[in-house]
């Protein structure tokens, strides 16, 4: 049998196994590069302000994605609970993006201005004293530490050559836009801005 040829041979199973993966890569994956739904910004979606671009760094670090997505899929059962479903043009500015599947906690997409700063403090704080059956971490030393802007300004260079749209002047004011600010603010700030774009369609 010929398939027994190539299982017996690992390096020719390797050599056509990659094959394959490369030809359904193409097939699927480069065509995206020319629809505008996926590589345009969704009406209304702007680059992060310096703080929130932060705040989106302190999510990372502190490995939120871990937990929430921020990808609503197209299913009754995910509009109902979290609002419209996802759209790529949402996240072109997103590097990486945030999409994920692991859903420890809710999905955040459409977080944005769904509570206050206030609850958003408490929460972080102690999750349990506002969702007592919560299995989230405190994270209270953010509310102590303050965001560092030396890099901030690099940062916004670094994603403008990767198409973000950063003026010079956005760069020049990174700092000082962060200046007093602690890494909670930031992370508030950030969690505020999720999904507001997406308003617009939502009703």
């Amino acid at each position: 049998m010929k398939h027994d040829i190539i299982e017996q041979r690992v390096g020719l199973l390797g050599v056509l196994t990659a094959i394959v993966i490369s030809v359904a890569g193409l097939v699927e994956i480069v065509p995206l590069y020319f629809t505008g739904q996926v590589t345009q910004p969704s009406a209304g979606v702007q680059p992060y302000p310096a703080l929130e671009l932060e705040g989106r760094d302190i999510y990372l670090r502190e490995g939120c994605y871990n937990c929430h997505s921020q990808m609503i899929r197209p299913m009754r059962a995910e509009t109902e609970r979290y609002g419209h479903y996802s759209m790529a043009g949402e996240s072109v500015y997103d590097h990486p993006f945030q999409f994920g599947s692991k859903r420890t906690g809710p999905d955040l997409a459409r977080v944005g201005e769904r509570y206050s700063d206030e609850w958003h403090r408490i929460h972080l704080n102690n999750p349990r004293d506002v969702v007592p059956e919560s299995n989230m971490p405190g994270f209270p030393w953010l509310a102590k530490t303050p965001v560092d802007g030396s890099l901030t300004g690099r940062k916004m260079r670094a994603l403008r050559v990767v198409g973000v749209p950063y003026t010079d002047a956005d760069i020049a004011g990174a700092a000082a836009a962060v200046a007093g600010k602690s890494e909670q603010d930031a992370l508030i700030a950030y969690l505020q801005h999720l999904g507001l774009a997406s308003k617009q369609w939502e009703h």
